[in-house]
């Protein structure tokens, strides 16, 4: 998932950054860097946030991501 990918993935599934923090289990300055391009989370950590999105309904492509449904 790249940080492009996250901000699109969040604005599909209507959440904050504190939302999807919450819910992937990490803190909120993790995800703004990695949306603000100023760092890379380690791999556990991209899969909860890509977990947490895909839970909402977001599905990733390589082009991109889209709604399930």
């Amino acid at each position: 998932m790249t940080p492009e990918q996250c901000k699109a993935a969040r604005a599909l599934a209507g959440m904050s950054q504190q939302e999807l923090a919450i819910a992937a289990e990490v803190a909120v300055a993790t995800l703004a860097a990695f949306e603000q391009g100023k760092r890379t989370p380690y791999k556990r950590t991209l899969g909860a946030m890509q977990a947490a999105l895909e839970a909402r309904g977001v599905a990733f492509t390589p082009d991109g991501v889209r709604t399930n449904g």
